[in-house]
């Protein structure tokens, strides 16, 4: 089986664990490929933004079911703050 093509955002690339996580859901991971560079980078900067290890990998899991459920950028969230200034305050 050949290796799936997984899409970056703007400025993140795509996690270990995220990326382990779209290959396993084939249905996830066309979600994930038609949403634009700027909702990919929104929730990789989602993801990698938490502090714990459970709790990155509760994002993952959310981002998955969101992506099925049809959202198409993370709930709750300023923005990532690699990109917007007025973020950075929620972001440490």
């Amino acid at each position: 089986m050949g290796e799936k093509e997984i899409a970056a955002g703007v400025l993140h690339e795509v996690p270990d664990d995220l990326r382990e996580s779209l290959v396993l859901h084939s249905d996830v991971l066309e979600k994930w490929n038609s949403l634009t560079p700027l909702a990919r980078n929104e929730w990789i900067c989602w993801v990698i933004s938490v502090k714990k290890a459970e709790t990155r990998k509760e994002h993952i899991d959310r981002l998955c079911r969101d992506l099925l459920n049809g959202k198409r950028r993370p709930c709750c969230w300023p923005g990532c703050p690699h990109l917007n200034p007025n973020a950075k305050k929620w972001v440490k």
